[in-house]
């Protein structure tokens, strides 16, 4: 029996100390004041969704038609990955990048980027922040035919410039010299900075992974004494090569150099942006944005923290008035429960949403769910005339597999909307389903040990009492 109250005497004061550092990590609620333990618990704040702290919300749709069926989840990975670097470098604190899959039931699937910028409301700076990474791409001389054809075309084009006749660009024209190859941004590993020894003229060094390095000295051996021209952004116009050097001889090794056209200054420029990462898809096209205001946040947040507060009180009053001690008993575990969550959020990372919150209180009702059934089949126990502790134990054996079915198929539920769902639905599911299974253990171990710590025997008048049900006591 000691050893019983102790353990529930335990619990209770990591109950309290949860509580203790859920309240240092919060300096609102102290300000002004100095508290034991703030400098390490303030490292641990509540992460908000734009619903709640107001920002910008792009959604993209990324272009993979170039990309092998294969390899498009690695690229949607990489682009998430080159997107975060992009945006961390302009100081915006704890963006959310995230990909997901759009259709695929009834018609083709389609690649999303959706990238969340908390305190940023000018939507234009944050579509440049995306924009700004540029797309590198290497492309060969076209064939022999098609080349004599374009040289042609331009002799042509030239003369009737001069003789001021009538300009009518031809296909060749259009087309260009040059074809892609396959080696683009997407095989760059880094981008380095150094100048020409002799000249002082700045040189953009390239390092390609080992796929890029081995698609490079194919391209190279397979056009010795032709131009391999270097283009940067050319969907937004940029028709001119960077740099076309003409290939003396097979590279290997997975390097290469970008010379002339630019200053040192416009040459740091471009290593940072390709360091932060060249796209590793076809092109990002912007399908929406969304734009919620700070104190409209504020504002959701608040009617979220409210609802959680007036949900507790109204259950609690509940389990007090109809199940009496049990009921007590419950109260504690559930606030135990919730401080639990509330620190779990916060070293878990996880970012809330109005929708997380929403999740949570749910699952608030889960945990007083699996009270109820322990304590109505507790009762039972003692109308047989079972003692009173031998009855809390039956009570917990009997109500076990209905609680245990029942949040399994909740478990269920929150993994299948999580793993499927859009961002607003995961937020959902997540804080839903890790709600469900810590009100197993609140439910299981916490109310459990608080029950038989307490000092009742026998199936006295008392016990009828404080364990009856409603305005009722057990007969």
């Amino acid at each position: 029996m000691w050893k019983t109250r102790i353990g529930a005497l335990l619990l209770l004061i990591v109950g309290v100390g949860i509580g203790y550092f859920l309240y240092a990590s919060e300096p609102s609620l102290y300000v002004g004041k100095k508290v034991y333990g703030q400098d390490v618990a303030q490292k641990f704040p509540f992460k908000l969704g734009l619903d709640l702290s107001g920002g910008v919300e792009l959604v993209y749709r990324a272009d993979v038609s170039s990309v092998k069926p294969a390899e498009v989840k690695n690229a949607m990975d990489s682009l998430r990955d080159v997107i975060e670097r992009r945006i961390n470098t302009f100081g915006v604190s704890e963006p959310v990048v995230q990909i997901e899959e759009k259709g695929g039931i009834t018609g083709p699937v389609e690649e999303r980027l959706i990238v969340e910028l908390p305190g940023i409301t000018d939507v234009k700076k944050a579509v440049e922040m995306i924009g700004q990474t540029p797309k590198l791409e290497f492309m060969k001389e076209r064939g022999v035919k098609e080349m004599e054809a374009y040289n042609k075309a331009v002799e042509k084009f030239k003369a009737d410039q001069e003789a001021g006749k009538e300009l009518v660009i031809p296909v060749e024209l259009l087309t260009g010299p040059y074809e892609p190859t396959e080696l683009n941004g997407r095989f760059l590993e880094r981008a380095v900075l150094e100048f020409d020894a002799t000249t002082r003229e700045p040189i953009v060094s390239l390092v390609f992974n080992k796929q890029g390095a081995d698609l490079f000295a194919k391209i190279t051996k397979e056009n010795i004494g032709k131009t391999v021209a270097i283009y940067l952004d050319r969907e937004l116009g940029n028709f001119e090569p960077i740099s076309a050097p003409v290939v003396r001889e097979e590279i290997t090794g997975g390097k290469a150099q970008i010379t002339g056209k630019f200053t040192a200054v416009e040459a740091k420029t471009l290593v940072g942006r390709l360091n932060s990462g060249a796209l590793p898809v076809d092109k990002l096209e912007l399908l929406s944005t969304q734009t919620i205001s700070a104190p409209l946040g504020a504002k959701s947040l608040m009617a979220g923290v409210w609802a959680g507060i007036w949900g507790l009180v109204i259950v609690a009053g509940f389990l007090v008035l109809w199940y009496r001690l049990p009921g007590i008993v419950s109260v504690f575990a559930l606030a135990i429960y919730v401080v639990l969550m509330l620190a779990l959020f916060k070293l878990l990372g996880i970012t809330l949403t109005a929708a997380g919150i929403a999740g949570f209180i749910l699952s608030i009702g889960m945990a007083v769910d699996a009270n109820i059934l322990i304590f109505e089949r507790t009762k039972e126990e003692l109308r047989k005339g079972h003692a009173v502790h031998e009855a809390i134990r039956e009570g917990f054996a009997r109500a076990w597999t209905s609680v245990r079915d029942s949040n399994i198929s909740s478990i269920i539920t929150a993994i299948i909307l999580f793993w499927f769902g859009t961002s607003l639905i995961k937020g959902f599911a997540l804080t839903f389903g890790l709600g469900v299974i810590v009100s197993m253990f609140s439910a299981i171990t916490i109310s459990r040990a608080f029950l038989f710590a307490l000092p009742f025997k026998g199936h006295g008048k008392v016990v009828r009492t404080l364990f009856g049900s409603g305005f009722f006591r057990i007969h």
